[in-house]
């Protein structure tokens, strides 16, 4: 069990990218992390690499999954005896236009996305609210503007975005502070699959800062979010895009007829 000023948090989706990165922030500030994600393999050699056995929960589950959730708080509560932040990133993505998009995709997006952190927030608000804490919703810049090809990812993440503002209104007067982060293009394993050389060099010309952010940078806001600094802030998302959103420049890639 953790000591009592020693902090906990749980990342979900922490086996690469963007959770990956907050957890190793987190590391490194002195807090307790339980990583989860239902990558097994891939989430036990990150684990091992953090380099703080006594600090790391692994937890190879489903955030989609009821019972998954309430393993994963459980575990928690029995290692480290309390819980911080809830960083609710994992995610999966469907690119593909709207007429294209099979309902299995478009229920399995919403599954991961959307239902995944209400039903993680359900699991771990009885364990948070001993202390009070944090949680910190990844949603998207495809949460705020809309383009082809993300009928069902830019759903969720917009869905997220207002789940964000009732979990901040209703979670309150547990003492639990609810935002979120929405990146914009990001040098993750995901954008490097679905991102084509055109589409990338659209966004470097659409970043007024020039060029895709690294998932430490999300870490930092991720993790400031979660912490003293951020005390009286609550309902709110936090844009970590480069101005891309600011800019209001539309992508060419992004904005063709996809459907033939």
């Amino acid at each position: 069990m953790t000591k009592d000023h020693q902090r906990v948090a749980l990342v979900t989706g922490a086996a690469q990218g963007i959770g990956l990165a907050a957890a190793q922030r987190f590391l490194a500030d002195g807090w307790a992390v339980a990583m989860l994600d239902n990558k097994g393999a891939v989430l036990a050699a990150a684990a091992a690499a953090a380099g703080a056995p006594d600090r790391v929960l692994a937890l190879t589950r489903d955030v989609s999954r009821p019972a998954d959730a309430e393993a994963a708080i459980a575990a928690v509560a029995g290692r480290f005896g309390r819980l911080d932040a809830l960083v609710n990133n994992a995610g999966i993505a469907h690119f593909g236009p709207l007429m294209e998009t099979p309902l299995e995709a478009w229920n399995e997006v919403m599954a991961v996305n959307l239902t995944g952190p209400f039903i993680m927030t359900k699991a771990a608000v009885p364990l948070m609210r001993e202390t009070g804490g944090a949680i910190v919703n990844i949603t998207s810049i495809s949460s705020l503007r809309a383009s082809t090809l993300r009928v069902a990812y830019g759903t969720s993440k917009a869905g997220l975005g207002h789940l964000t503002k009732q979990m901040a209104v209703e979670l309150a007067s547990y003492g639990i502070r609810v935002n979120a982060v929405a990146p914009g293009p990001v040098d993750t394993a995901m954008a490097k699959k679905v991102h084509s050389p055109e589409i990338r060099a659209d966004y470097h010309d659409a970043i007024p800062l020039n060029r895709y952010g690294l998932p430490e940078e999300l870490a930092d806001a991720i993790v400031y979010l979660c912490g003293p600094g951020a005390s009286y802030v609550t309902g709110q998302t936090l844009a970590v895009d480069g101005g891309f959103d600011a800019a209001g420049i539309g992508l060419p890639t992004l904005r063709r007829d996809q459907n033939g």
